[in-house]
């Protein structure tokens, strides 16, 4: 595995407006209005849910919105989509919104908590996007996917054993991660064999996105 790690502690990324995601992005206006109400909807359940951290809102664009969506540059053609710990939506609806429209593009959410569930449910009919919500844990399901996603779910050695099923089914995991991804791939070495690389993030310096192309048995601990 190979780790691409800042040598010194980076900066947060500057704030962006809707109309730099448009621009990063190339979202459309039809998908912009799209994702400007799960903005909204998000905002509104944040004030009765903890969905996300209220001081992350104001960065939507760039912090939630384009940190999702960067994840589609790295598999450009895959079509169907798994987010684990789906919580708020993030990257899961961002995905959706942005596939909406895509010949068999698809996203399953899966996230244990019922009131997350429901607001995911809400997004989901309101905007007609092509995503289906499992109240359920990950490792019970049985869902045939390209790829495999999560954020802010699970410390990389725990991430893995939920995503095992669909990593060694053949999916691809592509799982957004905080500036502490070194330690955190070590760790799961002591856990697991598996063949990961990692990607800057395009949305903050101090992200990484980690590409786990093969897992293999765990390790006796």
């Amino acid at each position: 595995m190979s780790v691409a790690a800042p040598r010194e502690p980076l900066a947060p990324a500057a704030l962006m407006d809707a109309e730099g995601f448009a621009s990063v992005s190339g979202a459309t206006p039809a998908q912009m209005a799209d994702l400007e109400r799960f903005r909204v909807m998000l905002a509104e359940r944040n004030e009765v849910m903890n969905l996300v951290g209220p001081a992350s809102l104001p960065d939507f664009w760039s912090r939630h919105a384009w940190d999702s969506a960067q994840l589609l540059r790295l598999a450009p053609e895959a079509r169907a989509w798994a987010d684990l710990g789906a919580g708020a939506g993030l990257p899961g609806l961002v995905l959706a919104i942005l596939g909406k429209g895509v010949v068999g593009f698809h996203v399953d959410l899966v996230e244990s908590m019922t009131k997350r569930c429901k607001f995911l449910s809400e997004v989901v009919e309101e905007l007609a996007i092509p995503a289906s919500v499992h109240n359920a844990r990950a490792e019970n399901l049985d869902l045939t996917v390209e790829i495999v996603t999560a954020r802010a779910c699970a410390p990389l050695y725990r991430l893995l054993g939920y995503a095992r099923p669909y990593l060694q089914s053949g999916a691809t995991g592509l799982f957004l991660k905080g500036q502490d991804v070194v330690a955190e791939m070590k760790e799961a070495a002591r856990h697991w064999e598996y063949e990961a690389d990692v990607v800057p993030s395009k949305s903050d310096p101090r992200g990484r996105i980690v590409r786990v192309r093969r897992l293999g048995r765990a390790r006796k601990t």
